[in-house]
């Protein structure tokens, strides 16, 4: 009889180099026996390889998750493999912030799959032809080195066009297969080979991924996705996201650490439990990062005084320095709202879930104590890094109906011992910030809200409420103890700083005023409450729109340096963002800045970054100009969209806007903006006159200033440019003509008797 074949067991490869079995490897000895034993594909296998166990567990972990993050190693599920190599010659993107003397690059197209993206030295010598900087792509010849760990340098060939990261377009079928018709107007068109079309449509909006062809390595475009209706708002929103490169898809390796992220342990934190803090927000919002509570000071020298809590989830705790969640927040540099979706700078398990301030659930925070007198001014503050649990989540119009006297369920049994106290520290706070004298523009935000296939259904100004304020101002208070915290410490942080107006923008309002009979003071260091005085007299003499839109438009524009010159719009001699790092990575670095400064934990602000505060400034501020204009563009195109149905309709609305092309013109209704061509105006000749922000009428005087309340008519609607045309109806304000200067600007236009082009 035949003996049964033995069962064939796993043999385990023997360490191939020179290795001490039970010691950690380094990264050569893990890619060597990747490379000659290739059944080694998990980190089990690995383990078992070299031996590892007990102790060695865990920094055998950790150096497997960094040769990931360095692109040596690529994970899918639970396999681990080699990542591929660069060919020898590839295309790479030259980050826009590297160093000019010491440039990187990364390879410009990558799957995934593979891992992180390796990192490649570019080698640029004195004579070389082609010499890149940063943001540039290249075509480069790549060496790998000789060592088992590819170690890549590229020599420069050839500078690129550098397409944008993604595009979209509208899909054109025609005889030859068919070509994309990019939604930017800039853009080139590209052809789409038959097989790249997926199940793309003639008609579709469509996302593109650029792939180049041939030894001249012309562009062709590949549909990644269809987007879908270009009429629906899902599509608006994405022409703004793709033509402005804001990254909204997380690379795996994000994704995969926010997943593998767990619950932040209670041990070496104060214990706050016992405090009733509540997270007051709008009625919409996914995340919480910020909760508030107050209480009456019992020290009896701080009679009336209260003590004011605000406590910020601890999003330093989940995303470190160096790893790739806090490399992709860097990259976003924040979060972009648009009416139908966020694009978070942070994956939802780490924003909606492990740093979401939730009702009754343990949550680390960092969270600031401010001692405040009667008059509302802060005494002290000290900064904690605490566990707590929320008491409450509550909307806005919840908190106010039952500060109102219209408490629900809910609100009732918090309203005297968590939301009376919480309004009396307010009010003493609010008549502080009134001596301070902020800027006092409150200009009103329209919300778009849309219906369930994502069209629009209602634009409305939402009321102003106590409780909006009362969060702000309690924000607020918080940014200002952080920053002073660091300065005394000594620390470096980034600050939130808003300059005074330019001596141009200054000399511009005052000409403007004095159009207007109204004077403003010609002292050369202006303060805020100048602006408050000349707006209180502005809404005396019904002309607050035309002073409200110029004194805005001379304000500088608020960002972040490394460097304090204070905040102007808020009167505050320092300040930094701390209570937002959900949202905003310049709150992330003044966390860790506090933790480092205060011995809160090993995770603070390293030295590294410390080197490199003024880049990271720069570049923070940049996306949050790309956020701004992402949401403008958004909201511009979907107006346009709902307006498109009411072509021929009249309208009232205000002027915004006055050039030698013609007015700009905002709808009081919707907040639409839109455009008069000087073309279509009057029947006179008419001059830019810049001291009045006017068209005026050489012959008759008739003038269109900004905040002019005008009717038009709508006479055409592009929903995909965002642009709409009308028709001017109403007469303008007379003024004399001999009293215009004239200068030596010529006339916006000349037209005849019926208001033709001569």
């Amino acid at each position: 009889m035949a003996k049964a074949p033995k069962a064939r067991t796993k043999t385990r490869p023997k360490p191939s180099r020179a290795f001490q079995v039970g010691t950690l490897p380094s990264r050569e000895d893990v890619v060597a026996a990747m490379t000659e034993h290739p059944e080694l594909d998990g980190k089990r296998d690995l383990a078992k390889h070299f031996g590892i166990h007990g102790d060695m567990r865990t920094p055998f972990k950790v150096l497997l998750k960094e040769m990931e993050g360095e692109g040596f190693l690529a994970r899918s599920r639970k396999q681990i493999r080699r990542t591929a190599t660069l060919p020898q010659v590839t295309a790479l993107d030259i980050p826009g912030d590297a160093d000019p003397d010491n440039l990187h690059a990364y390879p410009s197209t990558w799957d995934e799959a593979e891992g992180e993206k390796p990192r490649v030295a570019v080698l640029v010598t004195r004579t070389a032809r082609v010499a890149p900087a940063p943001g540039d792509r290249i075509l480069a010849r790549i060496d790998a080195g000789d060592g088992p760990l590819p170690v890549y340098t590229a020599k420069p060939m050839k500078i690129l066009d550098k397409p944008r990261r993604g595009q979209i377009g509208i899909v054109r079928v025609d005889e030859d297969g068919a070509r994309l018709v990019p939604v930017d107007r800039k853009q080139k068109e590209m052809r789409i080979d038959g097989g790249d079309l997926g199940e793309a449509r003639d008609g579709d909006l469509v996302e593109v991924s650029v792939k180049f062809s041939g030894r001249l390595m012309i562009q062709k475009a590949k549909v990644v996705a269809v987007i879908g209706n270009p009429k629906s708002e899902g599509a608006i929103s994405m022409i703004a996201i793709h033509n402005l490169e804001i990254p909204y898809r997380f690379p795996a390796s994000v994704v995969r650490e926010a997943e593998e992220a767990g619950e932040i342990a209670l041990k070496g934190r104060e214990d706050w439990r016992h405090i009733p803090l509540i997270t007051i927000d709008p009625p919409d919002a996914k995340d919480h990062d910020d909760a508030v509570h107050a209480e009456p000071d019992t020290d009896p020298k701080n009679a009336g005084g209260h003590i004011v809590i605000v406590a910020i989830a601890d999003v330093a705790a989940y995303v470190r320095p160096g790893t790739a969640l806090d490399r992709e927040a860097y990259l976003r540099g924040n979060s972009v709202y648009f009416p139908d979706r966020v694009v978070p700078m942070l994956p939802e398990r780490i924003s909606n879930d492990l740093c979401s301030l939730k009702e009754g659930v343990n949550r680390p925070s960092i969270a600031v104590r401010m001692v405040i007198d009667a008059e509302g001014r802060k005494k002290s503050h000290s900064f904690h890094r605490v566990v707590f649990r929320s008491a409450a989540k509550l909307s806005y119009q919840q908190a106010q109906a039952a500060i109102d006297g219209r408490p629900d369920d809910k609100t009732a049994p918090l309203l005297g011992p968590i939301l009376n106290p919480l309004w009396a520290a307010y009010r003493t706070m609010a008549r502080a910030r009134d001596k301070r004298g902020p800027l006092d523009l409150d200009l009103p935000e329209r919300k778009i809200i849309l219906d369930k296939s994502g069209m629009v259904a209602d634009i409305h100004v939402p009321e102003r409420l106590e409780a909006m304020r009362l969060i702000e101002e309690m924000m607020i208070a918080a940014n200002v103890a952080a920053a002073e915290t660091l300065e005394k410490r000594k620390t470096a942080l980034l600050y939130r700083v808003h300059d005074t107006p330019s001596r141009e923008k200054l000399t511009a309002l005052r000409e403007f005023l004095t159009s207007l009979d109204l004077s403003f003071g010609k002292a050369e260091a202006v303060r805020p409450v100048d602006f408050n005085r000349i707006l209180a007299k502005a809404r005396q003499d019904n002309k607050i729109e035309q002073v409200s839109e110029m004194v805005l438009r001379s304000q500088a524009q608020a960002e972040y340096a490394h460097e304090n010159y204070g905040h102007f719009g808020l009167n505050l001699d320092r300040y930094a963002h701390f209570t937002s790092p959900i949202r905003r990575y310049a709150d992330l670095i003044v966390h860790r800045a506090l933790i480092a400064a205060l011995d809160l934990g090993k995770d603070g602000l390293t030295d590294g970054e410390i080197a490199k505060l003024p880049t990271i400034a720069q570049h923070i501020s940049q996306t949050e100009r790309r956020a701004m204009l992402a949401e403008r563009e958004t909201s511009d195109r979907l107006l346009a969209q709902f307006l498109a149905t009411k072509i021929g309709a009249e309208f009232m609305g205000r002027v915004s806007g006055a050039t030698r092309s013609g007015l700009f013109v905002r709808l009081l209704e919707t907040g639409a903006d839109g455009f008069i061509p000087a073309s279509t105006i009057g029947q006179d000749y008419y001059r830019h006159v810049e001291e009045m922000q006017a068209l005026v009428g050489d012959r008759t005087g008739e003038a269109f200033r900004i905040g002019d309340t005008v009717k038009v008519r709508l006479l055409e609607a592009a929903p995909v440019a965002g642009a709409l045309r009308f028709e001017l109806l109403s007469e303008g304000t007379r003024v004399k003509p001999s009293s215009v200067k004239r200068g030596s600007k010529r006339p916006s236009r000349s037209y005849g008797p019926k208001g033709r082009r001569r």
